[in-house]
């Protein structure tokens, strides 16, 4: 009978179904992620101005409960500064945004929780991956209170929406949790592969970090609507470099990393710069020393991916960035960065996984009887 400590050892099974929980996950995470962004997008953050984590999950029925949740919107500075007037109808659809977005968020607590409550009973969850998931556990939960941290800097006076900094820590967290389950996921894959050269492994273990970084002055690009000037390429309204005046005009400097949105767009560029020429190199030093190889042809999927995400963010940004291609340039990252992060695991190698799939399966779900084997 399997152990029911969480960090068990069960080297005999495969971890086929882990692996695509892991995977299916990730998806929502994606999900999450696509939602939080047409969240922002359509200014919808802010239209529930209280986090209630379980009776939130009802959204209001009657006429009453929606008069009553718009009362609450009309007192927030977002309101009085930008949607005097607004009625209740198109309340409604920004409200749907925000609450859709936390839904989500249960749906995704619901789906890490019970599966791994399964799977370590049923004694699939090694020292290893056990300690890798409660990880993940404890950086949702934080993930849950940053997003409401996010919202309630919004909710303060003079503020038409949220921090800037805060909004890029909740994606960047949120980049680091699928990061976390693509890599935990890939570290379980059938079959066995040899570590990459050193080089190779060292750079390519990089590429995951750096696209992380980009992700993150992104989330400085959103929050501070800094896609919004400067809508000229490869120049910023004529000039390849602004000037320091206007690179450093807020005071003190530092803020200008933040606040100044003509700094936050070109540090964003510059960083797209430095990606593309890092995976390029990483992908032909592939190619030259593993030809033909998977890791050479996950190295040059790894350079178009990026490139392609570039050609998008400069789409977004010469079309000041129209909901459709903000979208697209956001959950684009994401796979960058999946792909980025199973390509930095495979590369360290991988063990042989020996059990078959329909084993696996039947042990993960509890259907021995039925086919008349043993776990």
């Amino acid at each position: 009978m399997p152990s029911r400590d969480i960090i068990t050892t069960a080297p005999s099974r495969s971890k086929r179904p882990v692996r695509i929980w892991l995977y299916t996950l990730a998806v929502l995470v994606v999900a999450m992620v696509a939602v939080g962004g047409a969240t922002r997008l359509t200014g919808s953050g802010l239209s529930i101005t209280e986090w209630r984590p379980v009776t939130g999950v009802v959204p209001p029925v009657s006429e009453q409960a929606w008069a009553a949740e718009f009362d609450k919107y009309k007192d927030t500075p977002q309101y009085r500064i930008l949607n005097q007037g607004m009625g209740l109808s198109d309340f409604k659809v920004i409200y749907a945004w925000e609450w859709s977005h936390r839904l989500l968020g249960r749906v995704l607590g619901l789906a890490f929780f019970v599966p791994l409550l399964v799977f370590w009973r049923r004694g699939l969850i090694d020292r290893r991956l056990g300690y890798g998931l409660l990880g993940l556990g404890a950086l949702g939960g934080l993930q849950g209170t940053i997003g409401w941290i996010m919202v309630a800097s919004g909710l303060q006076p003079g503020m038409t929406a949220v921090a800037p900094l805060k909004l890029a820590l909740h994606l960047t967290t949120a980049s680091l949790i699928l990061a976390g389950l693509v890599w935990l996921a890939a570290g379980l894959r059938a079959g066995s592969s040899e570590p990459a050269p050193g080089r190779l492994r060292l750079t390519a273990g990089l590429l995951p970090i750096l696209v992380l970084l980009q992700i993150a002055l992104g989330g400085l690009v959103a929050g501070s609507k800094a896609g919004l000037v400067h809508n000229t390429w490869p120049d910023m309204d004529g000039v390849l470099v602004p000037g320091a005046s206007e690179l450093f005009a807020v005071s003190p400097w530092i803020e200008n990393f933040v606040d100044n949105v003509t700094l936050v767009q070109f540090n964003h560029r510059l960083m797209a710069y430095c990606l593309i020429a890092f995976a390029l190199f990483h992908a032909i030093d592939a190619r030259r020393q593993l030809p033909a190889s998977g890791t050479a042809r996950r190295a040059a999927g790894i350079a178009g991916l990026t490139l392609a995400q570039a050609g998008l963010g400069i789409v977004t940004l010469l079309l000041a960035v129209p909901l459709w291609a903000g979208l697209a340039h956001q959950v684009f990252a994401m796979a960058v960065l999946m792909m980025a992060t199973v390509h930095a695991r495979l590369s360290r190698g991988t063990p042989l996984q020996t059990e078959s799939s329909h084993t696996a399966v039947t042990a993960a779900f509890g259907f021995e009887g039925l086919t008349g084997r043993s776990a």
